[in-house]
């Protein structure tokens, strides 16, 4: 008699192998090979080999198709702790609010954690808040801790230092009486220098010396001195005038 572990196997088998009949004679048969009787021969022949079919799937093909779009990749933590950030950089993503938006940071429609100051993230509690909310926020410097106790003085969120102002040295101004610098009053109630002072003031007038390569200044030059010969010639044509011929007196007939 077969082993108990064989038996289901060996049905198996020679289910396979019998040829289709009724229910009634497939149950009758079963029953033989179960029976203590059943002839050695019949036991001891070999079974036939069984192949396995593996139908092909197209999932089978590539990831690439029909890629799912699974929560794991997408939602939790893109920042760490401590880790420096931007204006605008994702923090966590997350469907629903596990994590709330502390300072410096903002809840964005999908739930995700952003930052809205350059600083350090920091996850953290705030039980003046809320018990049992956990939030994350951004550090404007590496040393400062979250949540910030009420009353304490602000952080600058301008990316500046603060810087201690020195007071103005303001110099006193002294008021000189005004000096006339050899002015004199007028007739006319006006303080103006002297005609011989004024006079004095040509004598600094510089003249421009002769440059050989000034072209400009040789045909200003030259212009001039075409001015001033038409203008001799013109004077010299007026004063000839046109002088009058003298004719012998007329006769007039008495």
């Amino acid at each position: 008699m077969p082993p108990s572990s064989l038996r289901p196997p060996l049905r198996a088998i020679f289910t396979a192998l019998l040829p289709r009949s009724s229910p009634t004679t497939l149950a009758f048969r079963l029953a033989a090979l179960n029976s203590p009787h059943t002839p050695s021969h019949i036991l001891s022949a070999q079974p036939p080999v069984l192949t396995s079919i593996r139908h092909a799937t197209h999932a089978a093909a590539g990831r690439a198709n029909g890629g799912k779009n699974g929560p794991g990749p997408r939602l939790g933590a893109k920042k760490g702790h401590d880790q420096y950030v931007v204006p605008g950089n994702i923090i966590f993503r997350q469907r629903g609010t596990h994590w709330f938006a502390g300072e410096n940071c903002a809840l964005g429609r999908d739930h995700t954690v952003y930052a809205t100051q350059p600083g350090y993230v920091r996850y953290y509690r705030d039980p003046g808040l809320h018990p049992e909310r956990k939030y994350i926020g951004v550090a404007l410097r590496r040393e400062q801790t979250l949540p910030t106790p009420a009353g304490a003085v602000r952080r600058r969120r301008l990316g500046m230092e603060a810087v201690v102002r020195e007071p103005e040295v303001t110099k006193i101004q002294v008021e000189k009486p005004l000096e006339a610098g050899g002015m004199v009053m007028r007739p006319n109630l006006q303080f103006r220098l002297g005609n011989w002072q004024i006079g004095r003031v040509a004598d600094g007038v510089r003249v421009r010396g002769f440059q050989k390569g000034d072209r400009f200044l040789a045909w200003r030059r030259r212009e001039a001195r075409k001015a001033r010969s038409a203008e001799k010639r013109s004077h010299k044509a007026k004063g000839k005038g046109k002088a009058k011929a003298k004719g012998k007196p007329r006769k007039v007939a008495a």
